[in-house]
């Protein structure tokens, strides 16, 4: 089953960026997105926010 959500470490290993960095992101999403705080973000929400495209991001996913 391919993964839904994304944490820290997989923003982190996605963007190149530590992971303080991906929890920053992540919740810049989420603001946008008007979400709770502690709200999932999904791969697809993520892709619309950083215009990368989805399907390399599910395979980069996959790969690790």
């Amino acid at each position: 089953m391919s993964q839904v959500c994304l944490y820290p470490k997989d923003v982190a290993r996605l963007t190149g960026t530590g992971y303080d960095a991906g929890k920053r992101l992540l919740q810049r999403i989420r603001i946008h997105l008007r979400k709770p705080a502690r709200a999932y973000v999904s791969v697809a929400e993520f892709c619309a926010y950083t215009s990368l495209p989805e399907a390399e991001v599910a395979a980069a996913l996959n790969r690790s």
